[in-house]
């Protein structure tokens, strides 16, 4: 078990490479994480169930910066970042442990 929480904490701290290596490459952002509009530059069209759905979610924490750092300097996003990591990393732990305990629940 320490071994997964190490592998963990090395994915936590590496999370900001999902913020250097598109700067790197002159991409407009990760790969996979477009939006309507990227979509539709990239592929000349928004497919009608993503058009439909795109503004149903809303990410608690867009882009994986706070609210006004998305002009802040690559060192403070890339704390934020991590903070989306360790954020994101206890949500589903948390939600791991309940269900285990649910499930493993004994009957008295």
């Amino acid at each position: 078990m320490l071994k997964f929480w190490i592998g963990l904490g090395i994915l936590v701290i590496l999370s900001p490479l999902g913020l250097i290596i598109p700067g790197l490459l002159k991409s407009s952002s990760a790969w996979g994480e477009w939006g309507v509009e990227e979509i539709e530059k990239l592929a000349g069209y928004v497919p009608r169930g993503l058009a439909k759905l795109s503004s149903f979610w809303n990410a608690p924490v867009p882009d994986y910066a706070f609210k006004g750092w998305e002009e802040k300097s690559l060192t403070q996003l890339s704390f934020a970042y991590i903070f989306s990591a360790i954020a994101g990393a206890a949500a589903v732990a948390a939600l791991a442990y309940l269900a285990g305990k649910m499930l493993t629940k004994k009957k008295n």
